[in-house]
């Protein structure tokens, strides 16, 4: 695509948003789903978790008996699924082919599927036009790995949100309620490294920060330090506009 075919489609799909889009990237355990669902509340937004669109995907292939590593088969599946998230309240409803999936998609073995599922190029062409259209009108605000760089490249507010190992490593035994379990937690250490490995890694949209990204370390802040940051980012772009 030219440089000047570029800009005509991105005016043309600005000029269909009503809202902005904040995009909100990140390694695993920087808080990204808590302070994109404090952000959504405290703007009035809807809250477009990539993550649990994948892990709905992921769902399905467990249940369908497909491989993580078949790629061609995942396609299929994913071309014959309807993925939705609801929002409410307590946050995202999320329903697989009309069925509410929002506890499933949480369990340990739908999570590790979907970091697999997540790696194919194909798969994730196929969620990228998806989360496209769920917010093709603005009003959203998507976290995950690659919003800012290829979901929403040209979204108004980027914010890539991190924080040391260790301090992550130690929100997701926390999460789990692993604290007195030293083998459980020992388990989730090591697999939050191997998922930062896959997610830095993969040759097809790794996660890395977006080059007009603002970055938030969220490693010594409180959730609502954080949010109230991210609300300054998004209060200056709108200042701008």
């Amino acid at each position: 695509m030219t440089e000047e075919a570029s800009e005509t489609r991105k005016a043309a799909e600005n000029a269909k948003r009503t809202r902005l889009v904040i995009a909100i990237d990140g390694p695993a355990g920087a808080g990204k789903s808590t302070i994109a669902s404090g952000l959504a509340k405290s703007l009035g937004y809807v809250n477009l978790e990539s993550g649990a669109m994948y892990r709905a995907l992921a769902l399905k292939s467990l249940q369908a008996g497909v491989a993580a590593t078949d790629a061609e088969a995942l396609v299929e599946l994913a071309w014959g699924s309807r993925i939705e998230l609801e929002p409410t309240p307590e946050g995202n409803r999320v329903l697989l082919d009309g069925r509410d999936v929002s506890a499933q998609i949480r369990e340990r073995d739908v999570t590790d599927a979907a970091s697999r599922v997540s790696t194919h190029p194909a798969v994730r062409e196929w969620m990228v036009a998806r989360q496209r259209e769920l917010g093709a009108l603005g009003g959203v605000i998507m976290e995950g790995r690659d919003i800012g760089t290829v979901v929403f490249p040209d979204a108004e507010v980027k914010i890539f949100l991190d924080a040391n190992s260790g301090i992550r490593e130690g929100r997701r035994v926390m999460q789990a309620n692993a604290q007195d379990d030293p083998a459980r937690a020992a388990i989730l250490r090591q697999e939050l490294r191997e998922r930062d490995l896959r997610d830095t890694t993969r040759t097809t949209a790794p996660l890395k920060a977006a080059a007009d990204a603002v970055h938030i370390d969220s490693t010594a802040l409180t959730i609502e330090e954080v949010i109230a940051r991210a609300e300054e980012i998004v209060q200056e772009r709108l200042r701008r506009s």
